[in-house]
């Protein structure tokens, strides 16, 4: 598994991280931008997605979606773009002979786009049913919920896709505003990887060198003050209830965020943790049921979420309360933490054999650290968690005060749940 990178800068400074992968045909391209919904704020809620739809249709050079799709599929290249609450990110993947291309579609994109009223209006009607689609599905909502739960008050509260509201009177201008001063060179990182030739910095600087320079972009802070369990319940007529339990976590850099990730895979990671077995092999109560932890720029947290039977929806949360104590008290044995370990190792190397797994991996890493953590220097950190940092984390993490439950289904008691968040 073992890859090298290349850091450079474009004139421009632009930073571009390079992964050749000599043994594959393809390669990737993937621009990722600090732009996401906790840059935002009440008014342009949802602004940072509404801009990503906007961004393949329609450019000076090619004046609508299909004179870029056609251009892309034929030369059987994937692409695509997504948001998130930390960056938005846009990709093509293709034959490594069609590098010239597709940086010049993408840095087209990236510099040219139009931002036509008539795209933003008929936009606007398919992100409003995205939202719609995502209110009909409680497994994904109720998510949501947790994350409004415990970090109310900070913007990473708000939903990606932001409000109907929001959407409903996006403006054109709301939008250009928000990329003139989110999209810049100091807000970018270029990740390629695959096939990549010897001039492939010539190439970036040929067609990103125009990207306007900049600064890093600048989020509010997460303060995150709690001094008392939280419950966020949603009444829904559902044959099932969606519920997640969680605790605050670690922020991306803290030291114990790797062990927190191992202790997140030996509580509901894989089909052979304590969550699957304790609570649906061998109580029955859920079909779905797992765990894992998530990391920001400065906060985090740990969660475990479940698709539940009603009427055994207090006994689960029950069951996984007492497997959060458990790791508090307990030492993991060696030989969980074992499978942890080699589960983490064997989804990394799996992942890094793509180039555009290769391509999120190392920049990602370069955006939302500053620097890039190499596939091995993170299996040696994973490599170096024993049992006791797994029990000391727990201890850090499991205070009942700070525990925080999201549930969508047919309730309508949120003290019922809220009694039973103690550990």
């Amino acid at each position: 598994m073992k890859t090298g990178y290349q850091k450079k800068l474009l004139s421009n400074g632009l930073r571009v991280i390079a992964t050749p992968m000599p043994q594959v045909k393809s390669v990737t391209v993937l621009i990722m931008v600090e732009a996401g919904s906790r840059y935002e704020n009440a008014s342009n809620n949802g602004v940072s997605h509404f801009l990503e739809h906007m961004m393949f249709k329609g450019t000076k050079n090619r004046p609508n979606k299909l004179a870029i799709s056609s251009l892309l599929d034929g030369i059987g290249g994937s692409f695509n773009a997504f948001t998130s609450k930390e960056y938005t990110g846009f990709y093509v993947k293709a034959a490594a002979e069609h590098l010239n291309l597709v940086m010049d579609v993408l840095s087209d994109v990236l510099i040219n786009s139009l931002f036509s009223t008539a795209e933003i209006e008929k936009d606007r009607g398919v992100i409003l049913e995205e939202i719609n689609m995502y209110e009909d599905e409680p497994q994904s909502q109720v998510g949501e919920l947790f994350e409004e739960s415990i970090f109310d008050g900070s913007p990473l509260a708000m939903r990606i896709l932001g409000t109907k509201e929001n959407i409903a009177r996006m403006e054109r201008k709301t939008v250009v505003q928000y990329f003139n001063k989110m999209y810049h060179s100091g807000s970018m990182v270029i990740g390629l990887s695959g096939l990549l030739p010897e001039n492939y910095l010539e190439v970036a600087e040929k067609y990103f060198g125009q990207v306007k320079g900049g600064q890093k972009n600048q989020f509010v802070p997460t303060n995150f003050i709690q001094t008392a369990p939280k419950t966020r319940i949603k009444f829904k007529d559902t044959d099932q209830a969606h519920v997640c339990v969680g605790v605050k976590g670690y922020e991306l850099i803290h030291p114990d965020r790797y062990a927190l990730d191992v202790l997140g895979t030996i509580l509901g990671g894989n089909m052979s943790s304590r969550l699957f077995h304790e609570v649906r092999e061998k109580r029955g109560l859920a079909y779905s049921i797992g765990a894992g932890s998530e990391e920001y720029h400065d906060s985090g947290y740990l969660v475990a979420q479940g698709g539940l039977r009603i009427p055994a929806v207090f006994d689960a949360i029950k069951v996984i309360l007492e497997q959060f104590d458990l790791l508090t008290t307990e030492l993991v044995s060696e030989k969980d933490l074992r499978r942890a370990k080699d589960y983490w190792k064997g989804k990394m190397i799996l992942a890094l054999e793509d180039s555009y797994r290769v391509a999120s991996f190392y920049t990602s890493k370069e955006l939302l650290r500053g620097k890039v953590e190499t596939p091995e220097e993170v299996l040696e950190k994973v490599e170096l968690v024993t049992a006791e940092d797994i029990r000391r984390v727990a201890k850090d993490i499991f205070i009942s005060k700070h525990l925080n439950l999201s549930a969508i289904g047919p309730f309508k008691d949120e003290d019922k749940f809220a009694k039973l968040l103690e550990l």
